[in-house]
């Protein structure tokens, strides 16, 4: 008798990879924690690849005496990061048993080192939450396979959104404190065309509103520096997830103190 054809296996998305990663983390964390493990991490990936490119880029035009200067980074828009805090470091001691400890370390040192993340990282979480060593040290390979250079197929954009509706639907109650469906955020961009003058969200979430906002007047041509961003955020765990949103998108924005 013929043997049936082997079926092909289906070949899952970098974000289905990611989640099946954070969900390995059952038992140690709540799925509704997923979203600031996972995302708290790949803040920092994306975080240390900026800054490795703006580093080499420095080096090679100014020489290397300057690739610790802090201003020749924020001029650009680019978060200075002590050793400590980038992600080739972490990934070296990623199999330690103090893995947690590094990580809350890393994303301490950033924040205080850039003024602008102040209140967006979570404080000491990683310790807090004892994962497995071997879990976290699973999740991070994963992240560490994305490539956050990748403009063109807006990496960082289809990470963010995908996890963040993914958590909400796995919430279920309460889904829509922290996210808003993207179709309903871009209708709303196309209704008030945001061209210039202030936008203002008083219940911002995770800041899906200023995002989509910001595309549209990308597509349309038109001068983000024009609009000026306003919002506030009851929870203080959202609170933080808008910051790191609209860090990575390099969104500037007033959110004003957490509650």
């Amino acid at each position: 008798m013929a043997r049936a054809a082997n079926k092909p296996k289906k070949e899952i998305s970098m974000e289905e990879a990611l989640w099946k990663s954070a969900d390995k983390l059952r038992g140690s964390v709540e799925p509704a924690e997923y979203k600031h493990v996972v995302l708290s991490l790949f803040f920092l990936k994306f975080a240390s690849d900026k800054f490795e490119t703006q580093r080499k880029a420095i080096a090679e035009k100014y020489g290397e005496k300057f690739v610790d200067n802090v201003a020749f980074y924020t001029k650009d828009n680019v978060f200075f990061l002590p050793e400590i805090s980038r992600w080739s470091f972490v990934m070296e001691n990623a199999k330690q048993d103090d893995i947690a400890l590094k990580i809350d370390t890393a994303l301490y040192t950033i924040e205080k080192a850039n003024p602008a993340l102040k209140g967006a990282l979570p404080d000491n979480y990683y310790s807090r939450l004892h994962i497995d060593t071997a879990k976290l040290a699973s999740l991070l390979d994963e992240i560490d396979k994305i490539n956050t250079g990748d403009k063109e197929n807006d990496i960082i954009g289809r990470v963010y959104e995908y996890f963040l509706s993914k958590f909400a639907l796995a919430e279920g109650k309460g889904k829509g404190e922290f996210y808003t469906p993207k179709c309903i955020v871009n209708l709303i961009a196309e209704m008030i065309e945001p061209y210039d003058g202030i936008l203002y969200d008083p219940c911002c979430g995770s800041g899906g509103m200023f995002v989509q906002s910001m595309k549209f007047v990308e597509a349309h041509h038109g001068n983000k520096k024009k609009v000026s961003i306003y919002g506030q955020e009851y929870t203080n765990t959202t609170y933080k997830l808008c910051k790191m949103n609209l860090a990575i998108r390099g969104i500037s924005a007033n959110l004003g103190e957490m509650a």
